[in-house]
């Protein structure tokens, strides 16, 4: 049987396991053209929540009635396409269930993943996650070696490898986290300059004792309070990325209140801008290159946080939004089918 997480209601604030229906029906067989997939490791998001309301967004809403929509990897267990070699492992969207039928490649199909890549790498570094980081960074922020680099949710997939890219281009890096194990973590393993403990302390008076000087670049994960304490701190022609707002929950509604301190952007002629990695399509295979290259070099790493069962794919999202992830948030919901 094929379990399937179906969307029956849209969650009015946190996710709720009730908005979700659990159910089994007969494994697809797939048709002239396609291949069989066994999903084996689901990706998480704080994006996929914004996907559960019904509103404008950079991806339609999830249809009520439907499969969640998350991106994976999994091996190709039968194949009618010339796409798709049995025992290969594939990366693309999924879905929240154990089977998925791959039509073919491209941005929102199933695309194999290249030999001697780790398969679950394509849905951390080698996936939405390092692209959002890189060109978040590097085309958005723009640092200069020597720049001051403040980096909110830098324990997470993305601000921690935007943090180790602006190390890397030879920037002082501050990051904001919450709780000492990850605060210690930013410092030791992604060997940011320094790392403020949102949770213990007045984050916006360490970052006039940490850069008296002002953020030259605010790489923003989370919003709120965050961000203002940032906005206060910046520099003259500071850039400040709109990158996420795990704050705000992604909920449906009316919207938290603006940033205090958005007269700063104004007084400090610096510029705050957003941006969607799938705006850069045709530079994948830069970011790809440079983010490997970082890799070789000792540079850059990536912490994964692991979750077993499909079952807990709700209690997974939701996790998200209560910090309990250090890394990337992947869950694994089989065993290699071909180990």
């Amino acid at each position: 049987m094929n379990r399937q997480w179906v969307l029956v209601e849209r969650p009015a604030g946190p996710v709720d396991d009730s908005n979700f229906e659990l159910r089994s029906s007969a494994v697809p067989t797939p048709g002239p053209d396609e291949a069989l997939v066994k999903v084996v490791w689901l990706a998480f998001d704080p994006t996929q929540r914004g996907w559960l309301n019904d509103g404008p967004n950079y991806m339609d809403p999830v249809p009520l009635g439907t499969v969640m929509r998350a991106g994976g990897v999994g091996r190709v267990v039968a194949s009618r396409s010339a796409d798709y070699t049995v025992g290969e492992w594939v990366c693309g969207m999924v879905g929240w269930q154990d089977y998925a039928i791959a039509s073919g490649p491209g941005l929102l199909g199933m695309n194999v993943v290249p030999p001697g890549v780790d398969p679950k790498a394509t849905l951390s570094i080698f996936g939405a996650t390092g692209l959002t980081a890189y060109f978040g960074m590097v085309d958005i922020g723009r640092p200069s070696a020597g720049e001051t680099v403040l980096v909110s949710g830098a324990a997470g997939a993305t601000g921690s490898v935007a943090g180790q890219i602006a190390k890397a281009l030879g920037c002082k890096v501050i990051g904001i986290a919450g709780g000492t194990a990850k605060s210690a973590w930013v410092t030791e393993v992604a060997r940011f300059d320094a790392c403020i403990d949102y949770k213990a302390d007045d984050v916006e008076a360490r970052l006039r004792d940490l850069a008296p000087e002002g953020i030259h670049v605010f790489f923003d994960n989370v919003g709120g309070a965050v961000l203002d304490a940032g906005l206060a701190n910046i520099a003259e022609r500071a850039r400040i990325v709109v990158c996420g707002g795990i704050s705000s929950g992604y909920e449906a509604g009316e919207p938290p209140p603006g940033p205090r301190n958005y007269m700063q952007l104004g007084i400090k002629r610096a510029r705050m801008e957003g941006f969607i990695f799938l705006d850069y399509l045709d530079r994948f295979p830069e970011a790809f290159g440079r983010l490997q290259e970082w890799m070789s070099q000792g540079q850059l790493v990536y912490a994964e946080d692991i979750q077993e069962g499909l079952e807990l794919a709700p209690a997974t999202l939701r996790g998200l939004f209560e910090g309990r992830n250090l890394g990337k948030q992947l869950l694994r919901i089989a065993p290699d089918p071909l180990p």
